[in-house]
């Protein structure tokens, strides 16, 4: 299986690289994920996702590997989960970062997959689909993420402007009259 898409993200370069490694942003994102935990070396994490691909559900423990780090452009990521019964998969994804304006990125990615066992026999259409929806679900999340964290504070209100009040006290109001009668 392979899935090649791109994604407009509303921040900058930076904020994008910097919330594809905030392990937190991610497993809020990420649809099922339950833990993802930094692994015994750089960038390995383990991870833990309750999938659904068709009829079958399970919870899927796996490694996620971060190769080819180039700040803040990209990164191969690679993975592989095992799911009891239900199969495992592996596979890897290139993800790509490319700055359109101040505050717009395009992340550009291609992941290829395997699955096997219960899984596998499902057919190729339902898995497609499934990582497709999986995908559509967490760049919504992931956006919504990122707005949160990363919005422009808010311009400050200002106070409206009154209205012009005419002098008050007879003196003031003479003042005023004598102008507008010289200014006419």
């Amino acid at each position: 299986m392979e899935l090649t898409s791109q994604q407009a993200l509303p921040v900058s370069q930076d904020q994008a690289w910097e919330a594809l490694n905030d392990t937190t942003m991610l497993m809020a994102a990420i649809p099922g994920c339950e833990s993802i935990v930094p692994g015994a070396e750089p960038n390995h994490f383990d991870v833990v996702i309750m999938a659904t691909v068709g009829p079958v559900k399970a919870r899927f423990k796996g490694k996620l590997r971060l190769e080819d780090l180039q700040p803040p452009t990209s990164y191969i990521l690679y993975f592989e989960g095992q799911g009891g019964q239900a199969g495992h998969g592996k596979g890897q994804a290139s993800v790509r970062l490319e700055p359109n304006g101040p505050g717009e990125t395009v992340l550009h990615y291609t992941a290829q997959a395997s699955v096997g066992g219960k899984i596998a026999q499902i057919g190729s259409r339902l898995v497609d689909m499934a990582a497709q929806k999986m995908a559509t679900d967490f760049f919504a999340n992931f956006n919504a993420a990122l707005v949160l964290k990363y919005a422009p504070a808010p311009a400050p209100v200002s106070p409206p402007v009154e209205a012009r009040r005419e002098p008050d006290g007879p003196i003031a109001r003479f003042m005023a009259w004598l102008k507008r009668l010289i200014g006419s």
